[in-house]
């Protein structure tokens, strides 16, 4: 905003000879109100920057098709209930891990215990981890969680007559450490169960479907570079080795 004033002039003059000078006065206010809007622009391109990078870091799934987003939310959800899921996805992100898949077969590998595989279905090894004559090689000294998991279908009715065959059959998974400290096997692990036996659901028994059962393993352990891990398990011809039911597997802490 612009002012204009009168410069001050001899007043014994007369008219004619007097001269009237405009001088410019620029007013504070205009001032200031130039300098509030500048400041205000300023402020809302800020914000603009500050919701654009909010907007792109806090929304990634704006780029995932609904089919994707769909199948993400549901394979989420079964990991999130299946502890097999969980234990694997925990051990894949861990510094060093290896996850072993069982198999028994009675004519052909091992004839005493569990083979455990490398390199099938969920089965990895990473960090240092080695199998080597159906054992786990610890490859630093540190904390470790170890776990291991059997499960079994046992057999309760095998003859004409009712309950014929039915009786009670123990089932054992063990783990084992052997170290050279030590000098000798110790146990880590393990746990016992009884199948077959007398329930209100005696009918399930008399069809010859099975019994179901799984013993699962797990803690946490400090171990030495070198020490060999492995399993015992009895009732081998009982065993369920599809995948994801009898696993073997260590990661570092």
């Amino acid at each position: 905003m612009v002012a204009y004033t009168t410069a001050p002039c001899d007043l014994e003059m007369g008219p004619e000879e007097r001269t009237v000078v405009l001088i410019e006065k620029k007013s504070a206010t205009g001032w200031m109100w130039k300098v509030s809007v500048a400041l205000l622009v300023a402020a809302l391109c800020f914000a603009g920057v500050l919701l654009f990078a909010w907007y792109w870091n806090g929304k990634p799934e704006i780029l995932i098709h609904s089919g994707q987003t769909e199948a993400l939310t549901k394979n989420d959800h079964t990991e999130k209930t299946d502890p097999h899921s969980t234990l694997r996805r925990i051990s894949s992100k861990a510094k060093a891990a290896i996850h072993l898949e069982g198999s028994y077969d009675e004519d052909e590998g091992l004839k005493d215990q569990v083979e455990w595989k490398n390199g099938q279905g969920q089965a990895f090894a990473q960090g240092g981890f080695r199998l080597v004559d159906n054992k786990i090689v610890i490859p630093q000294t540190g904390l470790y969680f170890v776990y291991s998991q059997a499960s079994f279908r046992v057999s309760c009715s095998d003859g004409d007559e009712e309950g014929a065959g039915r009786h009670l059959t123990p089932l054992s998974h063990t783990i084992s450490r052997f170290s050279e400290s030590m000098g000798t096997d110790v146990s880590l692990m393990s746990a016992v169960r009884s199948a077959c036996q007398n329930t209100a659901h005696e009918d399930s028994y008399s069809d010859g479907r099975g019994w179901y059962n799984t013993i699962y393993l797990g803690a946490v352990f400090q171990l030495n570079r070198g020490d060999r891990l492995e399993t015992e398990t009895n009732q081998l011809s009982e065993l369920e080795t599809d995948e994801g039911k009898t696993f073997f597997g260590v990661f570092a802490l």
